[in-house]
């Protein structure tokens, strides 16, 4: 190991962790700001959005692998922060799959009954629409527990310890959700407690034990698989209109601008999904 990487090693995790941000950015800034122009020429940012974010997505997990070999010596950095390709991971992400995405169905499902919402029925879009729902789900699961459920819950564990580590992730994943103009984040401000318990729930999924056997550490199955299903549920709720509030109940209870995790109501589902991976991950001894 080079004494560079040793130094790094020897620093705090908050420190390691803004040198690996600060690598990140002056690798991919040069070409970001290049594809960016390019895109402005031809015409086409919405395209170019896409590919300057997928860069970054590329070079954040290619640099992961650089750093663990280098910073710690890890043989495979992208299994030791929980991303393997086994039946064990496939199992566990399934069934975290199914548990988000009828948690959504339940809860929207349930305010219907209530009569705080109605549906208009199903449309022949509704297919094409959970497709999409269920690649954006996908996209958003892998590259957000990866990032912070895999390096940034690894990094903070190795200084910290699990219970800290647990807190301090889950802040920064929602504090990262309001990196936007201050005016979107006043009008937004309401779902933060929302992302605080969605970032619990997510850590405990991820010290579940695996299908693949008991195991100290689980890997990224299960979160992947809750982050994708809570997505690809509202997704096509959301597009597909399958909700519409009937306004008689009032935003505070069921989500202010039609967001759950800005409502007691889908607060109350989250703690739910929360505790009883909370419950697994942490058995009662005796």
């Amino acid at each position: 190991m080079k004494p560079a990487c040793r130094w790094v090693a020897r620093q705090t995790a908050g420190l390691r962790i803004l040198f690996f941000l600060l690598l990140l950015l002056v690798i991919w800034a040069p070409a970001a700001l290049l594809l960016t122009q390019l895109g402005r020429a031809l015409g086409l940012q919405a395209v170019t959005e896409i590919a300057v974010y997928g860069l970054l997505y590329l070079e954040f997990v290619a640099l992961l692998r650089v750093w663990g070999h280098r910073v710690y010596g890890w043989r495979r950095p992208l299994r030791r922060c929980g991303l393997s390709w086994c039946w064990g991971m496939g199992l566990d992400f399934l069934q975290a799959l199914v548990i988000g995405l009828f948690s959504v169905f339940g809860l929207f499902g349930l305010e219907a009954l209530l009569g705080w919402a109605s549906s208009p029925g199903l449309t022949v879009a509704i297919a094409s629409i959970a497709l999409e729902g269920l690649l954006v789900g996908l996209g958003v699961g892998l590259t957000e527990e990866l990032l912070f459920r895999g390096w940034l819950l690894t990094e903070l564990e190795a200084d910290y310890g699990p219970t800290m580590a647990l807190l301090v992730s889950s802040a920064i994943f929602a504090t990262a959700h309001f990196i936007k103009p201050l005016s979107d984040i006043l009008a937004t401000l309401p779902q933060f407690l929302g992302l605080a318990l969605l970032g619990l729930a997510l850590v405990w999924a991820r010290r579940t034990p695996s299908h693949s056997g008991p195991q100290p550490r689980a890997g990224l199955g299960y979160p992947i698989g809750l982050h994708a299903g809570l997505v690809w549920g509202y997704y096509i709720v959301s597009v597909g209109q399958l909700s519409r509030s009937t306004g008689r109940a009032p935003d505070w209870l069921t989500g202010i601008d039609g967001n759950p995790l800005a409502g007691l109501l889908g607060l109350l589902v989250m703690g739910l999904i929360a505790w009883r991976f909370a419950r697994v991950a942490y058995p009662k001894s005796g």
